[in-house]
């Protein structure tokens, strides 16, 4: 993980100042001054915590990589807002977990629940225009099953698979196989427009003799608006393969809350989390253990690719 791009005050200040600027923010120029070492000093302590996780042992790795995202999630915030944080309560987590444990407790059943104030809120709002989520909750299966390389593994402990990989074709055209449509139990008019509708301006349909959507995307981006997915390792866009309540969610949201939840049962769940990684008795242990080596690589990328104009991850 390396954000090159930002390793200079100059070259910061005329980034900052040029989102900025865009925005018709007043004082452009001295607000990029003022946040030009607040940027770049969130972007190294995060790298550091990220560098850290991967010599760390297992039993801490969630906590550093969540404060981790938490500082380059900041440096994001400063490209949109300049007064960032403007309030004390957009400093709070934004997330809560129930309380714990009861017998039998499993991860994968396990929730969360986002709430008003705090950062969780605030950069979905800010970064992606995503309100009324508070109050909403969301299990870690349902976290889990968003991120499309963890597929394979769904596969292989259930037998059944969570996404469809879109076939790719020259000029970067995307298909997107009909049975999709059935999985959602619509038609495939109606598919066209849940997605369009969500793109608006940026996808382009044919037909081809299949009777298949054929998509046209730029193949460069990895940072498509959700429901779409991108695959890291496979280097593929993927679709759920049933609509499901966090289809909607940004994936930085997805694992922000999932690396909230893990960091929490690490400093405060002691005997769960020593137990589950000494025995790996269940299912929780490899959907952790694959989540963990995933985000490590996954949410920086991210974060890099918010920052130098893909803004739609």
């Amino acid at each position: 993980m390396q954000f090159n791009f930002f390793q200079s005050a100059s070259t910061v200040r005329s980034y900052l100042k040029s989102n900025y600027e865009k925005m018709q923010i007043e004082d452009a120029e001295r607000k990029s001054y003022d946040n030009c070492y607040p940027f770049m000093y969130y972007l190294e302590q995060g790298e550091t915590y990220y560098t850290q996780a991967a010599q760390s042992p297992f039993s801490i790795r969630p906590v550093l990589l969540y404060y981790g995202l938490i500082h380059l999630l900041k440096a994001c915030l400063l490209t949109v807002d300049p007064n960032y944080p403007g309030t004390t309560s957009v400093l709070a987590h934004g997330v809560s977990a129930r309380k714990r444990k009861k017998r039998n407790y499993q991860f994968l059943e396990d929730e969360v629940k986002i709430q008003k104030n705090g950062l969780c809120t605030y950069f979905t709002e800010q970064m992606y225009q995503l309100k009324h989520l508070e109050g909403e909750k969301f299990k870690m299966e349902e976290l889990l099953a968003q991120i499309p390389e963890l597929d394979d593994l769904y596969l292989f402990t259930s037998g059944k698979s969570n996404f469809v990989l879109l076939g790719q074709l020259p000029d970067n055209i995307w298909t997107i196989p009909t049975e999709l449509a059935q999985n959602y139990h619509i038609t495939a008019q109606r598919l066209k427009q849940f997605l369009e509708n969500r793109h608006p301006g940026m996808i382009y349909w044919l037909e081809n003799k299949d009777n298949e959507a054929e998509l046209q995307i730029d193949g460069n981006r990895t940072d498509f608006f959700p429901p779409f997915r991108y695959h890291i390792f496979k280097k593929r866009f993927g679709l759920c393969s049933s609509l499901q309540t966090a289809i909607h969610l940004p994936d930085l949201l997805i694992h922000y809350l999932l690396l909230f939840n893990l960091s929490m049962i690490a400093r405060y769940e002691t005997e769960w989390w020593m137990d589950l990684i000494k025995t790996a008795s269940d299912l929780d242990y490899p959907f952790i253990h694959a989540f963990l080596h995933i985000t490590a690589e996954k949410s920086p990328q991210m974060i890099l690719e918010y920052l130098t104009g893909n803004k739609k991850t």
